[in-house]
């Protein structure tokens, strides 16, 4: 009962995200639908998300649905968001992705037993802001770190802030789970510790808690804490000039 309430949540959530009607399939396959205001991918790329056996695509242009829709009916769901079957299947120029789609319930959750050591920050304080600069623009950007809306908590060594966690108010009553660890702190649990902190107070809130990941690590994070992954998003920049029209009849 707990896993049909994540995925109708999750699912909603997506729907939500799509800016534009849709619906996953009762069964398998993919429902396409045209959203230049998608929040599912950037503009004017093709947003995929899989959750469970079923799956919605928003693409830039209504031009672009029955080609989109077609190539992806022919495509065994847990196929829709592999790159190397996607890039064969379309004229596909970049993508973002796949990334992992978890969630957990409070039933589920695993709490750490040492939070204690967990201190609670203002998501602009000095101190969080030089973790984020004493780690790459990349690792930095991934994390989302910067953009969250809830406190920030962290764990020093030293007096210096190691590990922080937070997360981003999204549609849907979502948490969006966003975890940041040094460079030389990592492999030792501290993102466990902070993201346990997190995801605490976004459940206290009310909130679903979602945990995107490409990384191993921090998918194996999220499992330790009680997330189920779900599902599967993908972001496609396609060179729609080359996209084969399908036939009205």
């Amino acid at each position: 009962m707990a896993d049909d309430s994540l995925m109708t949540q999750a699912r909603s959530l997506w729907q939500t995200l799509a800016a534009a009607p849709v619906t996953f399939p009762s069964g398998t396959g993919a429902h396409v639908v045209a959203s230049a205001e998608s929040q599912m991918c950037p503009p004017s790329w093709v947003g995929i998300v899989v959750l469970g056996d079923s799956a919605i695509a928003t693409v830039p242009t209504e031009a672009a649905v029955g080609p989109v829709e077609h190539v992806l009916s022919r495509l065994a769901t847990e196929s829709i968001t592999r790159p190397e079957v996607l890039g064969s299947a379309l004229p596909v120029r970049a993508m973002l992705g796949p990334a992992t789609l978890a969630y957990v319930s409070r039933d589920s959750f695993v709490p750490s037993p040492s939070e204690s050591a967990v201190e609670r920050l203002h998501p602009d304080h000095s101190d969080l802001l030089a973790l984020v600069k004493s780690v790459g623009a990349e690792d930095a950007d991934e994390s989302g770190i910067g953009e969250i809306t809830s406190p920030a908590f962290v764990v020093r060594e030293r007096g210096t802030v190691v590990a922080a966690a937070g997360y981003r108010w999204w549609p849907a009553a979502t948490a969006h789970l966003c975890v940041l660890t040094s460079e030389n702190a990592r492999g030792r649990g501290l993102a466990r510790l902070v993201a346990a902190s997190a995801v605490d107070h976004a459940l206290a809130a009310g909130l679903l808690p979602q945990w995107r990941a490409m990384p191993v690590a921090s998918r194996r994070v999220a499992r330790a804490l009680g997330f189920r992954e779900m599902g599967v998003q993908l972001s496609v920049d396609l060179d729609f000039a080359r996209l084969e029209p399908t036939d009205p009849t």
